[in-house]
């Protein structure tokens, strides 16, 4: 007689079937793509209680199981002042889950009370610095946070609305502050829909935001009262239903940046301005010029253009400049 699945059994089987190409595939391309895992790396998954958190707790469990075991891994969370029915619940679901969670308790949200100005920023790097440090004394090289893929992309377009700045939320990145200590984001390219649609399909309820300022600091002077990360994220919603690819538009963007049509970026806090070396690309640029080819280019487009039989093949075709 077949033995029946545990519970949780189920809710891991269904990662690798039912969602396997949109959540497994995708967990596992971000790890590829930007080598996020390599050989003897010990990773705190840190856990927030958050959905988002849960299920990668449950894939790199998955991953130790079907994947190369050549890892270690610690299951965090930091308690930040939640109250007694928010840490319940997380430890009701990670004990659902079968997530062996280490819980480590701080005064982050009492300490957030009496700062007046960008509480949440300051909240943010305090979340960070404490999960960096225990993660540290359980001997670990890198946490792991459960951005997803429309994290990624309202990053994106929050830095350009209300920052004035191109920038993104990037797979992994070295601490400023905490040496030999790596940051990555194995849920990258995952849709926050497929983490929904996983959630409902197996009946899980996780905490949605436990924080209890986010209602008083992180509010818009709109009249809707939204914060900056839902406006953008209802107008991206907006923006899919005219164009369906506008998510991965917005992602390749910054995948595509072309330097030499960008006005000024900043590297390791040095500002590079398009005027540095102008005048010196005008002249290799004048040096690499042959008039007599521009010549008959030009003059076999403006024939072909006066008979209607200009069709743009390639890039050696040549096009008016403006």
């Amino acid at each position: 007689m077949k033995r029946e699945l545990e519970r949780y059994q189920e809710i891991e089987k269904s990662i690798i079937t039912t969602y396997r190409k949109t959540i497994w595939k995708r967990f596992i391309e971000a790890i590829n793509e930007y080598k996020l895992i390599e050989d003897g790396d010990k990773i705190a998954v840190c856990i927030s209680g958050g959905k988002d958190s849960m299920l990668m707790a449950k894939c790199f469990q998955e991953l130790k199981k079907h994947g190369n075991d050549n890892f270690d891994v610690e299951y965090i969370c930091m308690n930040p002042g939640y109250n007694e029915a928010n840490r319940k619940k997380i430890e009701e679901n990670a004990k659902l889950l079968n997530v062996p969670i280490k819980f480590f308790d701080t005064n982050i949200f009492n300490v957030v009370t009496r700062i007046e100005n960008n509480p949440c920023y300051i909240c943010a790097r305090m979340r960070r610095g404490y999960l960096y440090n225990k993660a540290r004394e359980l001997g670990c090289n890198k946490i792991a946070l459960g951005h997803h893929f429309d994290d990624v992309i309202e990053t994106i377009l929050m830095g350009m609305l209300y920052g004035s700045q191109v920038q993104t939320m990037m797979p992994k990145l070295h601490s400023s502050f905490h040496k030999g200590m790596e940051l990555i984001r194995p849920m990258y390219f995952v849709n926050e829909a497929d983490v929904v649609a996983w959630a409902k399909k197996n009946n899980l309820e996780f905490l949605q935001c436990a924080c209890k300022f986010t209602e008083e600091y992180t509010k818009t002077n709109n009249k809707e009262g939204m914060s900056k990360r839902k406006e953008v994220k209802e107008m991206i919603a907006g923006l899919r239903k005219i164009n369906p690819k506008v998510d991965i538009n917005i992602f390749r963007s910054v995948e595509n940046i072309n330097l030499n049509t960008v006005i000024s970026y900043v590297q390791d806090g040095k500002v590079h301005h398009f005027l540095d070396d102008y005048k010196e690309k005008g002249k290799i640029i004048d040096s690499r010029i042959d008039d007599e080819m521009i010549a008959k280019k030009e003059k076999k487009f403006l024939l072909e253009m006066a008979n209607g039989e200009y069709k743009e093949v390639d890039n050696t075709t040549m096009k008016i400049e403006e």
